[in-house]
């Protein structure tokens, strides 16, 4: 079954975009993984809460995968580096295949 991590991301300082982004999509797709959604423009319908700066969704084939990729020693660095300018609020979601 797949699995969609989406993530909503706030941005405080952008200066670790550039060496984050290469690196993480390599980690994404080494798991099995796909960007459905990187940024982009937003429009809210619905609700009064704030938009994010960011949002993105992954798509992996199995929860395992998008687990491996979220723990994968390769990625603690760039979490880190990720978070050092930005938080995010991040979760993973069952498909219904």
């Amino acid at each position: 079954m797949s699995v969609y991590c989406i993530g909503r991301l706030t941005i405080r300082d952008p200066s670790w975009l550039e060496e984050y982004g290469p690196p993480t999509q390599d980690l994404v797709e080494k798991h099995g993984g796909r960007y459905l959604v990187r940024g982009g423009a937003m429009e809210q319908r619905e609700g009064e809460g704030p938009l994010p700066d960011s949002m993105v969704m992954l798509e992996f084939p199995t929860k395992e995968q998008a687990i491996a990729w979220h723990e994968d020693p390769d990625y603690a660095p760039l979490r880190a580096l990720r978070d050092s300018g930005s938080s995010l609020d991040f979760v993973l979601v069952e498909g219904t295949d």
